[in-house]
C-alpha cells in the first residue's frame, strides 16, 4: 500500500522524475510549432510515450458529458471509438468522464464489457479493437475531456504502462487547461481549440434545423440525429453536416 514500507521515498522520486520527463517531451514536441500543428504533434508525443497502446485519441466534452469533439486521434481507428461513442450514447469515455476516473474494457469480445455497453462493444470489435482504457482529463468543476487508449488486443495495461499512462493524462490535462486559457507562453496555439469547436458546433445546429423541421424537443432531436447516424453506420458529425447542407431530411423518416 502507498505509504508503507522503506522504498516509498524512491518510489515517489520515481514518479517525480517521470512526471518532469512527459512534461518536457510534450512542451518540446509542441514549442515553435504554428497552432494548425499542434494537436497532431501533441498526439504523436503521446504516441511515443504509451508504446503499450495500440493508438490513443484526446477529446474534450462541452455542456455536460453528451457533447464532445475530437481534438485529435493517433489514427482512423482512435478517430471513429471516440466518435462512435457520442454518436452512439454509451462507451469507456462516456462513463470516465461522467464519473471523473479511468474506465477499463478489457475485453470488449465478451462479458461483462458486452452487456456493459452492447452497441460500442460491436462497434469497435468490428474495427479490430478489443480493449480500450479512458482516463478523464480532471479539473476543478468536472471533466474536461477524456484520454481514450485503444488495444488490438484484449487485456489490460501493465501497472508500469498503466502508470505512465496516469502521468500522460495529467500532462494532457494541464496541456489543455493551458491552451484554453490562452496562456502567454502558448500564445495563439488557443486557436486549434477554438477550430476544433466546429464539429461540435454543427451537431448544435442540425440539432436546432431538427427541433424546428420536427417540432421536437432538443434532446428528442440530438436522440433522431444519432439514430440515424447509427442506422446509416455514420458520425454523428457527418450527419450533422448533410443535415446543415441539406443533402438529408429527417422529415423523410
Amino acid at each position: 500500500m502507498p505509504g508503507d514500507g522503506p522504498g516509498d521515498g524512491d518510489s515517489g522520486q520515481e514518479t517525480d522524475l517521470e512526471r518532469a520527463r512527459i512534461a518536457q517531451e510534450l512542451i518540446a514536441g509542441m514549442s515553435g510549432l504554428p497552432p494548425p500543428e499542434v494537436p497532431a504533434a501533441l498526439c504523436r508525443t503521446c504516441v511515443r510515450l504509451l508504446p503499450a497502446v495500440s493508438g490513443l485519441s484526446i477529446s474534450v466534452l462541452g455542456d455536460g458529458a453528451d457533447m464532445g469533439v475530437v481534438l485529435c486521434a493517433s489514427d482512423g481507428v482512435a478517430a471513429r471509438l471516440a466518435e462512435i461513442q457520442y454518436t452512439l450514447g454509451e462507451g469507456p469515455c462516456r462513463e470516465a468522464a461522467r464519473l471523473r476516473a479511468p474506465v477499463f474494457a478489457t475485453d470488449l469480445t465478451r462479458a461483462p464489457d458486452t452487456r456493459r455497453w452492447p452497441l460500442f462493444a460491436v462497434q469497435a470489435a468490428r474495427a479490430g479493437v478489443e480493449a480500450v482504457c479512458s482516463l478523464p482529463l480532471a479539473a476543478a468543476g468536472g471533466a474536461l475531456g477524456t484520454l481514450d487508449l485503444y488495444q488490438n488486443a484484449r487485456g489490460s495495461l501493465s501497472g508500469d504502462h498503466l502508470r505512465t499512462a496516469l502521468l500522460v493524462d495529467d500532462a494532457v490535462t494541464l496541456a489543455v487547461l493551458a491552451l484554453d486559457q490562452a496562456s502567454p507562453d502558448l500564445e495563439g496555439v488557443v486557436t486549434w481549440l477554438t477550430g476544433a469547436e466546429t464539429d461540435r458546433e454543427e451537431v448544435h445546429q442540425a440539432t436546432g434545423m431538427i427541433m424546428m423541421q420536427l417540432g421536437v424537443s432538443a434532446e428528442e432531436a440530438l436522440l433522431r440525429l444519432r439514430a440515424r447516424a447509427f442506422a446509416q453506420g455514420r458520425t454523428s458529425t457527418e450527419v450533422a453536416r448533410a443535415i446543415i447542407d441539406r443533402t438529408m431530411d429527417l422529415r423523410d423518416d
